[in-house]
């Protein structure tokens, strides 16, 4: 729908274009926002699509490109960053990034709250010692790291592909929240490590169990669902409309973003879900691996 200067006021798809237009100039059961759309509603065009798949993603990307005054819209397009682990490398590095690519490597997130993604890149080099440099290439000297205990030395041959590959398939498995996995893997070496009288690797073991026992207790909030989920909220009062998504992985939440939206006090909150569904989640390749119907209406919103 465009207006008299040719502006886009509002962007929408329909099976059939007759009855969904018909809709906007019924004379009853219109709110004030309509009426003030149907009123600056000078001329249409419209895109014949093969699908209704086709037809969602058109929708989402001119609504992106071109933000019409009318439809519902995410207050920004701001992107979140992940943590990274580059399979393809023969030593992977494990670093923080905000473009998620389709390129093989694995990705973790999203982080609403990069100083939390920080704080589990910071760990995780802490204590599994993986190479810190973002550009490896085998040297003659060992670096700083090493000789303070914060790398294996893989660019001296100090550790061995298979055994670095190790550190990483643990360090897979925390960000995965199998956490329970990782610590009995590492009570196992540790055991087999006492028994053997390294007592110093032993040691070691130990404190990095206790370690990643503190970080998941500080992510830990609800253990409702065994699986990747997303958890999507909408709060409104007379004065503002609220949608929260909060991130849960591996039935632990690691991250929150909320979005206030503007000049929607009067759209039934069936649409600005949908609207904000859309927007959000078309072009995101980090997605659940399932929903979670809550099932149930809270006194001021909708979760689901």
């Amino acid at each position: 729908m465009k207006d008299k200067d040719d502006n886009i006021i509002y962007v929408g798809k329909a099976i059939s274009l007759k009855n969904r237009v018909r809709q906007y100039f019924r004379k009853n059961n219109k709110t004030a926002r309509i009426e003030k759309m149907v009123s600056l509603i000078d001329h249409f065009e419209y895109i014949v699509t093969d699908n209704e798949a086709e037809a969602l993603i058109l929708e989402c990307n001119l609504i992106k490109k071109n933000r019409p005054k009318f439809n519902v819209l995410l207050k920004d397009d701001k992107s979140y960053p992940y943590i990274k682990i580059d399979l393809n490398e023969d030593y992977p590095s494990v670093f923080i990034t905000r473009k998620v690519k389709n390129d093989g490597a694995k990705y973790f997130g999203p982080y609403a709250n990069p100083g939390s993604a920080k704080e589990m890149v910071d760990f995780i080099k802490k204590r599994f010692k993986i190479r810190q440099c973002r550009n490896f290439k085998s040297n003659k000297r060992v670096c700083l790291n090493y000789h303070i205990g914060r790398c294996l030395g893989p660019c001296v041959n100090k550790v061995s592909k298979e055994e670095y590959r190790k550190q990483i398939d643990q360090i897979i498995m925390l960000l995965d929240g199998k956490i329970d996995n990782v610590k009995k893997e590492m009570q196992r070496l540790m055991e087999k490590a006492s028994e053997e009288q390294r007592y110093e690797e032993a040691a070691s073991l130990r404190d990095k169990m206790i370690a990643i026992e503190n970080i998941s207790q500080r992510q830990k909030v609800s253990n409702f669902s065994n699986n990747d989920i997303d958890v999507i909220g909408i709060a409104r009062n007379e004065f503002n409309v609220c949608v929260e998504v909060f991130f849960v992985r591996g039935s632990k939440m690691i991250g929150r973003e909320h979005f206030f939206l503007k000049d929607v006090n009067e759209v039934q909150n069936s649409e600005i879900l949908s609207s904000f569904i859309k927007q959000y989640y078309i072009g995101n390749e980090n997605l659940p691996r399932k929903n979670y119907d809550r099932g149930r209406n809270r006194r001021r919103g909708n979760s689901f």
